[in-house]
């Protein structure tokens, strides 16, 4: 019989308040064992305080969050030993070697010297850390630096993993290798929660949370998301749009004050439409007021950005 509980984290409406301040207002959700959980927000949001709180490096002033069962307040200690942190400023050390830092890190963490040497070799083969070991942490570029980061996040072999905006300042190549050693982590079980501001890494997320102005406002998968009544009931839709020259489609489309969103992704724009603006409609005004060529315009599913500007001008206009 499997006694393990269903949810690896929890949050059970964490509140903190900073005196008069809420930075995280009564924030719910449950993460699944073995799920890469996206939290999303914008800066200033609370992220980093949920985070601090379920790492159990703050208490919360209200409500409570679980890790494989157990209260971290209650348990803070212990929850410690069964969960990896990678901050958004990891603390490295720049004059110690590769090898030094996962030292260090291995004796923060308890591991037993008759394991660390074990446990080094196991970790920089899967992260591919073994031509630079005795590199300074400072020699590295800054995609190494995040993969040493994450070694020494891993060394005491945590089952949850708190990963704080883990590709900020990488170039696309390394972002992608760190991605690839996430889902080799997920695959063996371990379960993650972690925050970015790259929507093609949110989209690789099992699910997503939505934190804005300290409030849980969406959480599910992308297709939960698109679904939600917040998004259907809109009395709006979105279409791609395609055509030369782009730039003169774009600036029309911005002059007209009842579309709104007019963006631009890759060679397409992107559009929200009145739902009483038919497609063929639009198409006839872009031609007779921009003389365009090839122009192809279709509906489409709402991008994970859009989702979030939607969500946010919503709540921006209930406060």
């Amino acid at each position: 019989m499997n006694n393990k509980p269903k949810f690896a984290i929890e949050a059970d409406k964490l509140t903190k308040s900073f005196g008069s301040k809420t930075v995280v207002d009564e924030v719910s959700f449950s993460i699944k064992r073995g799920e890469i959980f996206g939290f999303l927000g914008p800066n200033g949001s609370g992220k980093s305080t949920v985070i601090r709180m379920l790492c159990g490096l703050i208490n919360p002033t209200k409500g409570q969050g679980f890790i494989n069962g157990i209260n971290v307040t209650e348990n803070a200690e212990l929850i410690r030993k069964s969960i990896g942190y990678m901050s958004q400023k990891f603390g490295l050390y720049p004059d110690l070697t590769v090898e030094q830092n996962l030292n260090f890190y291995g004796q923060i963490y308890g591991v037993p010297d008759h394991k660390l040497k074990d446990r080094k070799a196991e970790l920089c083969g899967q992260i591919g850390l073994n031509p630079y070991m005795q590199n300074k942490a400072d020699q590295l570029s800054g995609g190494w630096k995040q993969r040493l980061a994450l070694a020494c996040s891993l060394l005491h072999k945590p089952s949850v993993l708190f990963l704080d905006e883990p590709t900020a300042g990488i170039d696309p190549v390394a972002r992608r290798e760190v991605w690839d050693l996430l889902f080799d982590l997920s695959t063996d079980g371990m379960t993650m929660l972690v925050t970015t501001h790259y929507m093609d890494e949110a989209e690789r997320c099992n699910r997503i949370g939505y934190i804005y102005l300290s409030k849980m406002i969406a959480i599910g998968s992308i297709k939960e998301l698109i679904d939600s009544p917040e998004l259907r009931n809109l009395n709006s839709y979105q279409v791609s749009i395609q055509g030369e020259p782009s730039m003169a489609i774009y600036a029309y489309l911005r002059s007209l004050d009842y579309l709104k969103d007019i963006t631009i992704f890759g060679r397409n724009l992107h559009a929200t439409l009145p739902n009483n603006l038919s497609i063929e409609s639009l198409k006839n005004l872009i031609i007779e007021n921009t003389k365009c060529e090839n122009l192809s315009i279709k509906s489409s599913e709402p991008s994970l950005e859009d989702i979030f500007v939607i969500l946010t001008k919503k709540q921006k206009a209930n406060q």
